[in-house]
């Protein structure tokens, strides 16, 4: 299917590594240019190179820091100094799996605060920022990177998740006759850098092996395997295409079925 994405400009925060970084490339190969943005400089600066050097696409990499207002109306000036538009903005940048994971008596409000900051009002920032191009040009798609805790209540942070759903549905009430969709997706245990240090946290907390701990989530996914962070993008190439105008305000889960609860 062609998405219709040639020549869109995407923006993806926390784009160097991770499902960020997958996100990006899939938009590239789909035509797109993409700004990717995050805090550490070397590691864009690289994964520009690898990006463009794989698509041909321009691949943008600019500093970032989302918990600042400041910075993020920084970034999407430079955006459109070089592009002239923003079609697409991925929000990805976040703590993975969250700060704040214990029990509340060692759980410290700071950290919360701090994971508050950077993914709910973070996200908030970026959309601020970007919404003002999409309703000139009559055209955008915001899509939220959420996570699977906001549907369950095993870790505090999961918190952070909820609230962007809250924020994605609110948006898509203000954004849409503007022409500008809003979704958000819940990836399931992803296969990236991040993901081997839970597997390590968590083998120390419950006395396995990190390889126990993963085995441990393949056996409870129906698709018996863990995620490609490609998939993300994937999905995230859909929502941010015009075939899915009318697809907004919606929150989907993408976890080879790991989540047991029914959501109408």
């Amino acid at each position: 299917m062609d998405l219709g994405l040639k020549d869109k400009v995407a923006i993806v925060t926390g784009g160097g590594m991770g499902i960020g970084k997958d996100v990006a490339r899939v938009l590239a190969e789909e035509g797109c240019d993409v700004v990717i943005c995050a805090r550490t400089m070397s590691v864009l600066e690289e994964t520009a190179k690898e990006l463009h050097d794989a698509t041909g696409r321009k691949i943008l990499p600019l500093y970032c820091d989302t918990t600042s207002m400041d910075a993020v109306q920084e970034m999407v000036d430079k955006t459109i100094k070089t592009f002239g538009r923003i079609d697409i903005l991925v929000n990805g940048a976040a703590a993975p799996s969250g700060v704040v994971r214990n029990s509340i008596e060692f759980a410290k409000d700071t950290e919360l605060l701090g994971d508050l900051d950077t993914k709910v009002i973070g996200y908030f920032r970026c959309a601020k920022a970007v919404t003002p191009h999409m309703k000139k040009q009559g055209f955008g798609r915001i899509i939220n990177i959420g996570g699977l805790t906001g549907r369950g209540s095993k870790v505090m942070s999961g918190m952070r998740n909820l609230a962007i759903v809250h924020m994605t549905k609110n948006l898509s009430d203000q954004l849409g006759p503007f022409g500008i969709t809003c979704n958000i997706i819940h990836p399931g245990v992803v296969e990236t850098p991040h993901i081997k240090e839970l597997y390590e946290r968590e083998a120390k907390i419950q006395g396995k092996t990190p390889e126990q701990i993963e085995q441990g989530y393949i056996d409870v996914t129906p698709i018996r395997r863990i995620l490609k962070p490609e998939e993300m993008g994937w999905l995230i190439a859909f929502l941010a295409s015009p075939k899915a105008a009318a697809v907004t305000g919606e929150s989907v889960g993408i976890d080879g079925g790991l989540t047991r609860g029914i959501f109408i």
